[in-house]
């Protein structure tokens, strides 16, 4: 989660292709901030974890109160037009959205549930809510799942075999290949397979962040996805959990020591 949340802040100068596309930056600038991927994050962690082992309904209802909750307490991070209304909305449905909000909220669930097929169907349920395009949820399912497996011990081509296996994505692409071409686009479609094409030619967690910051694109968004896969695989080096920490505001902050300390509760 916290590897999520740090691909966000790292990605957001950059965002609306302000980068040059090379991975020489700073980590970190006056303008890395969280945006709504963080507080949108942060929402679905604490709706799943105050609603562990309850019904498909009960972590519905759990997820819409909590992205309202955390939307309508930061209501200027950045968020779509459709999901300010979403937000708004006091009866709100799904809106057939493939938008790459569903795979950047979603890094929580890889960490929280014992399976894959349990991890699939909770990441869908995270998606439905609101994005609730078949690609959409494909995209939430495909992070959370490869989030499951680099934690549990998957190695990178197992990754790419199952990503490309159950959900159709092209990783055949290098980063070199997608860069220049690759433009600002908020599809899942269109930055899910990149972000895990980053995750999957990074050598160490700062790489994978960089090589995603690189690609360009709606930064943010796609190095928050990288980050959370990266963050699975090869842990946050403490230094930048210390920067992401600086960054976040008390509340964020007591989500993320509850995630934190449930996940060290069940280790």
């Amino acid at each position: 989660m916290i590897g999520a949340i740090l691909g966000d802040i790292i990605g957001s100068p950059y965002e609306f292709d302000r980068g040059d596309k090379t991975k020489t930056f700073p980590l970190f600038n006056g303008n890395s901030e969280f945006t709504d991927d963080s507080v949108m994050t942060v929402a679905v962690a604490e709706a799943l974890l105050n609603t562990l082992g309850g019904s498909d309904d009960e972590i519905r209802q759990a997820l819409i109160a909590s992205m309202q909750k955390w939307g309508r307490r930061y209501p200027n991070a950045g968020y779509g037009a459709r999901f300010i209304y979403w937000l708004g909305d006091p009866d709100p449905k799904p809106y057939g959205s493939f938008g790459n909000g569903s795979a950047m909220r979603v890094s929580p669930v890889g960490w929280l549930y014992p399976t894959l097929e349990e991890t699939r169907r909770i990441a869908r349920l995270t998606a439905e809510v609101s994005h609730n395009h078949p690609e959409g949820i494909k995209g939430a399912e495909a992070t959370a799942s490869a989030i499951f497996m680099a934690r549990t011990g998957k190695t990178k081509e197992q990754i790419r075999d199952y990503i490309v296996k159950e959900f159709g994505y092209d990783l055949s692409r290098t980063c070199d290949e997608i860069r220049p071409g690759y433009r600002h686009v908020e599809s899942c479609q269109q930055t899910v397979p990149e972000a895990v094409t980053a995750f999957l030619e990074g050598t160490d967690f700062e790489d994978c962040i960089r090589t995603a910051v690189s690609l360009g694109g709606d930064c943010d968004t796609l190095t928050c996805i990288t980050g959370g896969i990266a963050e699975a695989y090869y842990a946050v080096p403490l230094e930048l959990v210390s920067e992401c920490r600086a960054r976040l505001n008390p509340d964020m902050l007591r989500v993320l020591d509850r995630f934190q300390s449930h996940l060290a509760g069940n280790a």
